[in-house]
């Protein structure tokens, strides 16, 4: 992929051993495939509070623990925390791996790519500046800390990661740039590759302008999936899910502005209250809708601003 005379320009964090020639001789390099492919997401990164909702910089660690899955996230003051627009970089990487199984290619967890292939699968510019953005996400990757007890077995241990181990910039000698390298970490790769723990997702998702809106698309595909009867979650239990720094109030009030809007991706969404006078979010696919209904398959999303309450009134939330 690269020739001629190349420099390489190396991302660590602050105080972090660079990974050796050796430990780089261990990896196989995985070159790329072209971004025409489906869009697959982890799972465990599609329900769980991993990353920060606003393009604000963040520094308060992110700590949430339920059914014994512990996450904390903390971040340097220097780059702030990973964005959930920095995840779509995962995203790709997830679509790239699964897509070479699938092709009987043999995968890596060291990538060789396309900065220009990789912002046209986000949804992306391709200006100086969506590059200097690109390369400023990859820093927030590196440099955001994750503690985790998930799929750690029996043993109750606590796995601890960045986003990428390390990234590079490969440059001609007139400082252009020819391409990336980066490593993403052993948790994540096993989580696509052992685990098989991907979903597909709809290429919309990357459209989707509000962190929010993002965040609730991935839970909503991760717990919706082909559910027939759809699937529920209180307002509580989001707010608790997403890691928002927002009041309780204030979140809400993007969920009701979210339905408002009926811009989620293959979805259709609903407001109920259950047994205890709690407000639930209600969501089911939209191919499962009854014939007729205003968000049946068949509606551009984008385009659709109708306001919908499709009422489901069931005695309790699910609980996670």
């Amino acid at each position: 992929m690269f020739d001629g005379h190349t420099t390489v320009t190396a991302r660590r964090r602050p105080g972090r051993q660079r990974m050796t020639t050796r430990e780089y001789s261990q990896l196989d390099l995985f070159i790329a495939l072209p971004s025409d492919i489906p869009a697959r997401d982890q799972q465990d990164l599609m329900e769980r509070p991993f990353f920060s909702l606003s393009k604000n910089k963040r520094t308060t660690p992110i700590e949430y623990e339920v059914g014994g899955n512990y996450i904390c996230v903390t971040a340097p003051e220097r780059y702030g925390m990973a964005t959930i627009w920095d995840a779509d970089i995962l995203i790709w990487a997830a679509s790239q791996i699964t897509e070479a199984r699938e092709r009987g290619l043999k995968t890596s967890r060291f990538f060789q790519l396309s900065a220009y292939d990789l912002l046209k699968f986000i949804h992306r510019g391709t200006s100086g500046r969506d590059y200097q953005e690109l390369k400023a996400a990859l820093d927030r990757l590196q440099s955001t800390t994750v503690v985790t007890s998930i799929r750690q077995a029996e043993r109750k241990e606590r796995h601890r990661f960045s986003w990428l181990n390390e990234w590079k910039e490969i440059t001609d000698e007139r400082g252009r740039s020819l391409g990336l390298e980066f490593i993403i970490p052993d948790w994540l790769y096993d989580g696509i590759v052992n685990q098989r723990l991907v979903l597909t997702i709809d290429p919309a998702y990357f459209d989707l302008t509000s962190g929010i809106e993002r965040w609730l698309y991935r839970v909503v595909r991760k717990h919706g999936g082909r559910q027939k009867t759809g699937w529920s979650f209180t307002f509580r239990q989001l707010h608790e899910k997403s890691g928002s720094l927002a009041r309780f109030s204030n979140f809400a009030i993007d969920i009701r502005n979210i339905l408002a809007r009926q811009s989620i991706p293959e979805y259709w969404l609903s407001i109920y209250r259950n047994d205890h006078n709690e407000e639930c979010l209600h969501f089911i696919r939209r191919s499962y809708l009854p014939p007729g209904h205003e968000g049946a398959t068949g509606i551009e999303l984008r385009q659709h601003r109708t306001r919908g309450m499709f009422g489901i009134r069931a005695k309790k939330c699910h609980k996670t």
